[in-house]
């Protein structure tokens, strides 16, 4: 609960931002887990919850399905960037074994810090 008629609660609404799924800016950034906030750590096993999402289609948001289409699709296009990238590093690493470097490029590339 936010004191959103006083001063300081109208400011911290201001500086709220939500989002209906993943924004542009941010669908491309490393999605991680933060695990002080798992469910199962936080809440006790007898209490209550609900999705933010039930809730809202409860009270007449109607976009549900929508925004369920657009993260399978997100899910589509991270999986083939993840296989693209993992494949990109499996070349990437082959290509570093198959490299072969006289001594004069090795102790170059160890003078500046690269070996």
């Amino acid at each position: 609960m936010v004191p959103h008629k006083t001063a300081r609660g109208g400011a911290a609404m201001d500086r709220l931002k939500t989002f209906e799924g993943i924004p542009h800016p941010f669908d491309r950034k490393k999605r991680m887990v933060v695990p002080s906030c798992l469910k199962v750590l936080r809440l006790r096993p007898e209490r209550r919850f609900c999705r933010l999402g039930d809730l809202s289609s409860e009270y007449g948001w109607k976009h549900g399905s929508l925004i369920e289409r657009l993260e399978t699709q997100r899910k589509v296009k991270s999986e083939a960037f993840y296989k693209k990238k993992t494949a990109s590093k499996k070349a990437k690493s082959q290509a570093l074994k198959s490299v072969k470097l006289s001594g004069d490029d090795q102790a170059i590339l160890e003078k500046c810090g690269y070996a």
